[in-house]
């Protein structure tokens, strides 16, 4: 049996996608004689009929409908080949896939990617968002991503690079009583942990890696927290914060600017080394996008500085 090739998969996509013979074989720059023989060795090469024609419009058969979405994946992974073929030649188009933790895109990503665009204007980004380390780290090791951003991840034979260390704050309303306390003022001010213990936190969804990180550093503190409301977005966690629904814990560098509510340093601190990893092999474009991010990330904003860990 014959094996069907990319470009009669590709004919097949496209008489769907336009409804007609006719109109395909004018997007592909083929003359109809040549399109209907390309379709009638497709349905050779598969064993039976994939389109019914009718007086103005093809319709597909069982078989067609089956064979149609391994067409479209079969044309998307050509595709991707290609990509990756120009990257390795050195070219300056293409598309990268990265993978995040959801906090990495709002406040350390922004201006890596608005650098990145500026040097390398014809290469795509494509974003793919995680609410867990683990999750981060199972999508790379699937192959869904070229470089990951997060914490540093388990047991990894690629290449690793630190970013540095990312500091958290708690964040509370404007007229929160521990706010106002003298021995805790913005933005040099620092609480105790264990002073929030009675408190209803604003926590985070279960499945996000930092609901995780606030129930180990208040355990250690002495205490579970009660949760006020749970936020499945990062996001969304200053701001409920500042609304006063409760105390909050975030990375630093998520806190928009001319932000209404109080920051304060949690003690003792509360800390996570972040990373950039790929697979073992990087092409040249991955390679790139790492050594601009190791030195454009800034983990920390002005005032929250943190030492910056030395790229392997």
């Amino acid at each position: 049996m014959a094996i069907p090739t990319l470009r009669q998969l590709e004919y097949l996509v496209t008489v769907v996608d336009t409804g007609t013979f006719t109109r395909a074989a004018e997007q592909l720059h083929v003359t109809q004689p040549a399109l209907s023989h390309q379709m009638r060795a497709l349905e050779s090469a598969v064993g039976g009929p994939l389109l019914e024609r009718l007086p103005r419009s093809v319709r597909l058969t069982p078989m067609g409908r089956a064979v149609l979405p391994h067409a479209r994946a079969a044309l998307a992974e050509a595709e991707r080949l290609h990509t990756v073929a120009r990257r390795t030649a050195g070219l300056e188009e293409g598309e990268l896939e990265v993978a995040v933790i959801y906090s990495i895109s709002l406040g350390i990503l922004p201006p890596v990617l608005r650098a990145w665009h500026r040097l390398h204007p014809g290469v795509r980004i494509r974003l793919r968002e995680y609410p867990h380390a683990d999750k981060l780290q199972a999508a790379m090791t699937a192959g869904r991503a070229d470089l990951a951003i997060g914490p540093a991840p388990t047991a990894w034979e690629g290449p690793i690079r630190e970013l540095g260390t990312e500091e958290f704050v708690i964040v509370l309303s404007a007229d929160d009583p521990t706010a106002g306390d003298p021995t805790a003022d913005h933005p040099t001010g620092t609480v105790a942990l264990s002073r929030l213990a009675d408190r209803a936190w604003v926590h985070y969804a279960p499945d996000n890696g930092l609901a995780d990180l606030l129930d180990q550093v208040c355990a250690q503190a002495g205490f579970i927290p009660h949760a006020a409301i749970r936020a499945e977005q990062t996001s969304a966690a200053p701001l409920l914060a500042a609304a006063g629904l409760g105390p909050a814990l975030v990375p630093a560098n998520i806190v928009p600017a001319h932000f209404d509510g109080v920051l304060l340093r949690p003690d003792p601190p509360v800390r996570r080394a972040l990373t950039a990893y790929t697979r073992t092999r990087p092409d040249p474009l991955t390679v790139a996008f790492a050594d601009l991010l190791a030195h454009q990330a800034r983990v920390n904003p002005p005032g929250f500085p943190a030492p910056r860990a030395r790229a392997q």
